[in-house]
């Protein structure tokens, strides 16, 4: 059982999701990737203005990463932005993507 005020992973992620949606708005687009696709990529794929970022969404810090996790955040963030995501660090890390991808 899930505790009060706790986040599943997929929640936290579809908030994320709508939450970037808005940010880009026509200007770009937000992707839910597929796991099953390329193991380890990171879960969301933002393309904005001609310009892009990926973010791995765990729902803390003590979430464990799976194989290739790790591989694919330092490859893309090496090339443009890429980061771990969790709700205790989300403002942070919005801040630097509002940076890399230069948003309003």
């Amino acid at each position: 059982m899930r505790g009060r005020g706790k986040k599943l992973e997929r929640d936290f992620q579809g908030d994320l999701i709508a939450s970037l949606r808005g940010m880009v708005g026509d200007f770009g687009f937000v992707f839910a990737m597929d796991g099953n696709d390329i193991q380890g990529f990171p879960d969301i794929l933002i393309l904005y203005k001609g310009r892009w970022a990926a973010l791995e969404c765990k729902k803390s810090s003590a979430e464990p990463y799976r194989p290739n996790q790790e591989y694919y955040i330092d490859l893309i963030n090496s090339l443009s932005f890429a980061s771990v995501i969790y709700p205790a660090i989300e403002e942070e890390v919005l801040n630097d993507l509002r940076k890399a991808l230069r948003l309003r």
